[in-house]
């Protein structure tokens, strides 16, 4: 058998559904278990490789043989929604366009910049936190629209300097752009209209300048000619359908995977301001949300034995990456005070997610609030019956329901 050629008869399907939401697919294990590099299928019938093992995809994601220009023709497509939701911007790009529009924005997502931000997010999650305690004890709440869900809503409008009141129209066209069951001309329609809002959004702070990083991309960059009106609306609209649609997805699993995991619960709650962080870092690693980078190859590239041509579709699933035991021992135990250094869950090397820094201090601070003072938060429902975000998707759950 040649280097190249499948290791399995017939190459599965892809991607693959969680049956837990907290755990990767089942599928994963399967796909390590062949090699760290496989065949699979997807919807179309195409082949692509799936890297799961790290150090294959921590060294892939730094060739600059491997092309995130989802502009190509034979980009590989994940899902038929995929081909109509045009989120171009950053992630889809390769340099040197991508270096020129992470440059405009990098100075406002560094370590000190979300530092600075943590009084404001102190107060957005406090007040949702105090929201929640307004209920009456024993009542059912769901957690998502009432805690994972606005947070990062309200923190990115503020950032960006979008009005909150039209939270409920973009957080529905991002649900559109970004769940796997999506059709194309659903994904499309919701793509054209954020791009539509944000069009007119520019346009009038052009007129009536305000606060915020739009405004400012506006005044040093739209003004200056460094970058077009329709090239800001898809990076607005990018940074608006990544800063919150990530974090809400990743804030309310890591609720879930704590309650059901109460050793690791006590824990927080025993010192919530001294372990939230570390607890962030580890949920990072075991949840791995954003689980799906897809690139495709320019050249030919061997590695691990195989050899990947040019054309060939590549995806590098986090959350088999991230389970890796040879990397992280007891990979698929949930352990706050373990120091997963190197996690792939924001990827890696130039698209590296630009947002990490602001959504680390959001995760951090969501958690310790919300059991620093909601110690006894439990599920209302067994696990089993909330099911899983299908795979394509940004992992999560569609509703959380508790009680204290």
């Amino acid at each position: 058998m040649s280097s190249n050629q499948a290791v399995v008869a017939t190459p599965p399907a892809f991607p693959m559904d969680r049956g837990c939401p907290y755990h990767p697919p089942a599928g994963y294990a399967r796909l390590q278990q062949d090699g760290p590099i496989t065949r699979a299928t997807l919807f179309d019938g195409r082949e692509v490789w799936v890297v799961t093992g790290y150090e294959e995809a921590r060294r892939l994601l730094v060739d600059p043989r491997l092309s995130s220009d989802r502009s190509r023709p034979d980009f590989p497509v994940l899902v038929p929604r995929m081909a109509a939701a045009k989120l171009v911007a950053l992630v889809g790009m390769d340099p040197p366009e991508h270096d020129i529009q992470r440059r405009m924005l990098i100075g406002n997502f560094t370590v000190r910049r979300a530092n600075a931000l943590r009084p404001d997010i102190e107060r957005i999650v406090g007040g949702r936190v105090d929201a929640l305690l307004a209920h009456e004890p024993g009542e059912v709440v769901d957690l998502v629209p009432e805690f994972a869900l606005p947070i990062p809503s309200t923190v990115i409008c503020e950032l960006l300097g979008v009005p909150y009141g039209d939270h409920e129209f973009f957080e529905e066209q991002t649900r559109r752009m970004v769940i796997a069951t999506s059709t194309a001309a659903e994904a499309a329609a919701a793509s054209r209209a954020l791009v539509d809002y944000f069009d007119e959004l520019i346009a009038a702070k052009r007129e009536r300048p305000g606060e915020g990083l739009l405004d400012e991309l506006i005044a040093e960059r739209l003004g200056t000619g460094q970058i077009g009106q329709d090239d800001l609306a898809s990076m607005a609209m990018f940074l608006l359908v990544a800063g919150h649609e990530t974090t809400a997805n990743m804030l309310g699993l890591s609720v879930l995977a704590l309650l059901e995991h109460p050793d690791q619960r006590a824990r927080l709650v025993e010192d919530p301001a001294g372990r939230a962080a570390g607890a962030t870092e580890e949920l990072l690693r075991f949840l791995s949300v954003a689980d799906e980078i897809q690139r495709i190859a320019a050249a030919d590239i061997e590695v691990a034995g195989v050899v990947i041509r040019a054309g060939d579709g590549v995806y590098l699933p986090t959350a088999a990456a991230n389970r890796t035991a040879s990397t992280f021992p007891d990979p698929d135990v949930l352990d706050i005070g373990r120091v997963p250094r190197g996690h792939l869950a924001f990827g890696y090397g130039i698209h590296q997610c630009i947002g990490q820094n602001l959504a680390r201090v959001e995760l951090e601070i969501g958690l310790r609030e919300l059991f620093g003072r909601i110690p006894t938060l439990r599920l209302a429902e067994p696990v089993e019956a909330l099911g899983a975000k299908p795979g394509g998707s940004v992992q999560g759950v569609y509703r959380l329901p508790v009680v204290w």
